[in-house]
């Protein structure tokens, strides 16, 4: 925005001059436009703050074989209707549940010197769960698998705190880039002058699902989830002027 406005001006200014006298040059005009070079800084600041998952996301699938695709689509369907069933009986809202996705498609055998030949047909419904008890997410997934679930395709962690955490990694990422500035200033023997550009970018790795493998669970109990801190990082490329000792 400030690189905008600066831009503006000094178009204004060339403009007036211009209007004075018609008759200055081209090159001239252009001097006018672009103006002297002024001394810069570029830095780049990081910041990063932790925050703890309070909502997860579970994908349930459903995988079934069959000779042909309606034997296979049917088999589905049934199992995957008794894990939906399950799943809303432990608690989960129909608001909570979405179908992923669902396919149909060929197997086929592949066989040297010879046209793959289709040997069965393979149906996939997807479910996505969303939870927001994660002390229950061991509950979802036991009972999910008893009911005919084959495949948990994914376990994703987030926080309801998504907006606010960035906002906490880019104040820090700026303070970090600015700090920096000034210490170059100084040691250059001057000081920091105006911002000129500012950019940013995120950083937002996996949420980590992690087996508690300290625990010795037995076949009846509860599959034990772990959910660890979130990582949001925020990184910013600053321009300043550099304003020179007098």
């Amino acid at each position: 925005m400030m690189k905008s406005r600066v831009g503006r001006l000094v178009g204004q200014c060339a403009v007036v001059v211009l209007a004075v006298s018609g008759s200055v040059p081209a090159r001239a005009q252009q001097t006018l436009v672009a103006g002297p070079q002024i001394p810069q800084i570029i830095t780049t600041g990081r910041g990063e703050v932790r925050a703890s998952p309070d909502r997860a996301t579970i994908f349930f699938a459903v995988e079934t074989r069959a000779t042909n695709a309606a034997a296979a689509g049917v088999d589905n369907a049934r199992r995957q209707r008794a894990v939906l069933d399950t799943l809303r009986k432990l608690g989960l809202t129909d608001d909570m549940l979405g179908t992923a996705g669902y396919q149909v498609s060929p197997e086929y055998a592949y066989e040297p010197n010879k046209s793959p030949r289709i040997i069965a047909y393979v149906a996939r419904n997807t479910v996505r769960a969303e939870v927001r008890r994660l002390e229950l997410i061991g509950r979802y997934i036991d009972g999910a698998l008893a009911a005919g679930a084959n495949q948990i395709s994914s376990l994703n962690f987030s926080t309801s705190r998504e907006d606010e955490v960035r906002g906490e990694a880019l104040t820090a990422a700026v303070t970090r880039a600015k700090a920096d500035a000034e210490a170059m200033a100084r040691a250059a023997g001057g000081s920091l002058g105006t911002l000129l550009e500012l950019s940013a970018g995120y950083e937002y790795p996996r949420p980590m699902m992690a087996m508690d493998s300290r625990m010795k669970v037995a076949a009846e109990s509860e599959t034990p989830i772990i959910a660890g801190d979130q990582t949001v990082a925020a990184t910013v490329n600053a321009r300043w002027a550099f304003v020179a000792p007098r």
